[in-house]
């Protein structure tokens, strides 16, 4: 069994990042991914994840609760149950909420880690970050970026509709929808949605042309944090175009609506491999809902460490 402190002490979210974008550079293709299902359940949603590699299989499973939900517990609960790909044996069973918690926002950052590297001179340029959500991921998407830039200067301002009493000092928190939050979103090279919100956060007037986002909250055809112009209006990049259209709202709806065509998406693993080269003249929209095959390439990797370690 491997502890939620165990994952960290052994394993960094730049290791995440890392070990995420090695995978597609070595040519792992997500469409052959397995489809994760998820079942209602009487006081949530039952998540099951498995993934297959030629040295590994496993599957993540996971509980969530709806919003407001029991909130002296955590909203994510849950476990991965990894095999050994030749002795077909139970290798390590790993705290779930860890692996979640790690993969995530190594998900964001691995995709659009290429747009946000400044390696141009010895004093890279500051790296203003927004987030919206102040919840585990939003905060577990901050970790990442300052794991995976540690030489850059970063300023991350959290956005939410309540401000939160336990934010560390070194943030910044504003009201969403104030003034000062579109300031802020104007301003930001990075925005970070991490929400339970249904309708748009978002819109193509709250960010600059430059600006990089990624979509993360919702992962159901109902519901979306991007508004129809500002998805429209950018370079779009999918997690896997099976697993977008079955449950990225975020870009089925713009497609339904005519705004968006499956021809102007890109795939995540195209962009990070270097097939396809991406214009910065426009906005970059990163949308994914999550993959099984992203839980088991950490899950494998962490399992590694952890038992190098001794």
């Amino acid at each position: 069994f491997i502890s939620h402190d165990q994952v960290y002490s052994a394993f960094t979210p730049a290791d995440a990042v890392a070990k995420l974008r090695d995978t597609l550079r070595n040519g792992f293709d997500p469409a052959g991914d397995q489809s994760r299902s998820a079942i209602p359940v009487e006081n949530g949603e039952f998540l099951i994840m498995p993934s297959t590699t030629p040295s590994a299989f496993g599957i993540k499973l996971l509980s969530v609760a709806p919003p407001g939900y029991q909130d002296d517990l955590p909203r994510i609960q849950g476990s991965y149950l990894l095999f050994d790909g030749t002795t077909l044996s139970p290798k390590a069973l790993i705290d779930g909420i860890a692996v979640t918690n790690l993969r995530t926002p190594a998900v964001s950052i691995s995709c659009v880690y290429d747009f946000l590297a400044d390696g141009s001179s010895e004093s890279p340029a500051p790296l203003h970050v927004a987030i919206f959500g102040t919840g585990p991921q939003g905060r577990a998407h901050a970790a990442t970026v300052e794991s995976t830039f540690p030489h850059r200067e970063i300023s991350i301002t959290f956005l939410s509709r309540t401000e939160p009493h336990d934010l560390e000092d070194r943030y910044t928190w504003v009201q969403a929808g104030s003034r000062q939050a579109r300031e802020v979103t104007r301003a930001a090279d990075l925005v970070l949605c991490t929400t339970t919100a249904s309708e748009p956060i978002l819109a193509k007037d709250d960010v600059s042309d430059s600006a990089v986002i990624v979509a993360v909250g919702s992962h159901s055809p109902q519901a979306r944090e991007l508004a129809s112009d500002l998805v429209a209006s950018s370079t779009v990049i999918v997690e896997d175009m099976g697993a977008t259209l079955r449950e990225g709202g975020d870009i089925i709806q713009p497609l339904n609506e005519g705004a968006l065509r499956t021809s102007d998406l890109l795939s995540y693993a195209d962009v990070v491999s270097g097939k396809v080269q991406v214009a910065r003249d426009k906005p970059i929209v990163f949308k994914f809902t999550g993959m099984p095959w992203e839980d088991l390439a950490l899950a494998e990797a962490i399992a590694d460490k952890v038992s190098a370690q001794g």
